[in-house]
């Protein structure tokens, strides 16, 4: 059983013109599943109705086999921004989904304070965000995504306001973490050489409304070698992809 189904959904804001039409799409387990197009294409909308917070006009969406369009909650949902909140220590921001869903502050608090070593960021409990670096924040923000629901998370461009050491150093980061705590990851990005180096499956969303066309499979096993993106078959990759999306 896929860990995330889409099947057949459209949505249109006005009812009339849809956004995107027709939409199938599968997250196996441990996967990471990546959404690359234009902007403009409908990802964010997609994300919107996985996420519960937009109901299709046809189709559903399948988590673990059960039926959640439309429900909210169930899948956790990392914007671009880490959203982290200013007036609160790292700690009490990333026990926040607990305490939203009646956890007890302290239970709420231990159990987060547990995932910090394993998250890369032990020892920033009783810090706030503005004392963190992009990356640590976002390391911050991806553990209380986690935490919100576990098993599947949708990550809009997390890693794009990130200089392009820092953005490397969080895809290994990204991917060991996920192997370590059986995640599995539907990601939005832009970014081709983002989305060859970190998915096992990557669709391609293009044109208005907005459709996947193509699903590519990277062969390439994981951990991947660190130069791969200066091997023959990562540019192979790319090649495709542009001349797919027309890039």
């Amino acid at each position: 059983m896929a860990a995330l189904e889409v099947k057949d959904v459209t949505f249109s804001y006005d009812g009339v013109t849809p956004v995107i039409k027709d939409i199938n799409l599968t997250l196996n387990d441990g996967e990471l599943v990546c959404l690359l197009g234009v902007s403009g294409g409908g990802k964010t909308t997609l994300f919107n109705i996985i996420a519960g917070l937009n109901r299709p006009q046809q189709g559903k969406v399948l988590l673990n086999g059960e039926d959640v369009t439309g429900q909210s909650g169930r899948i956790s949902y990392m914007l671009q921004k880490d959203m982290l909140l200013p007036y609160r220590t790292v700690l009490d921001n990333v026990a926040l989904p607990m305490l939203i869903k009646g956890v007890k502050k302290k239970e709420a608090r231990e159990k987060a304070s547990g995932y910090f070593a394993q998250f890369g960021i032990e020892g920033t409990q009783h810090q706030y965000p503005a004392e963190l670096s992009g990356g640590m924040r976002q390391r911050a923000a991806l553990l209380r995504t986690y935490l919100f629901s576990g098993d599947v998370a949708l990550l809009d461009e997390p890693f794009s306001a990130l200089d392009t050491l820092t953005k490397g150093e969080m895809h290994r980061w990204y991917l060991d973490v996920m192997d370590n705590i059986r995640l599995s990851t539907v990601f939005i990005t832009h970014d081709i050489d983002e989305a060859i180096l970190l998915s096992d499956r990557i669709y391609l969303l293009t044109g208005n409304p907005g459709t996947i066309t193509d699903e590519i499979v990277i062969k390439e096993p994981k951990p991947r070698r660190k130069d791969f993106n200066l091997t023959d078959a990562f540019l192979a990759y790319k090649r495709e992809i542009i001349s797919k999306i027309g890039a």
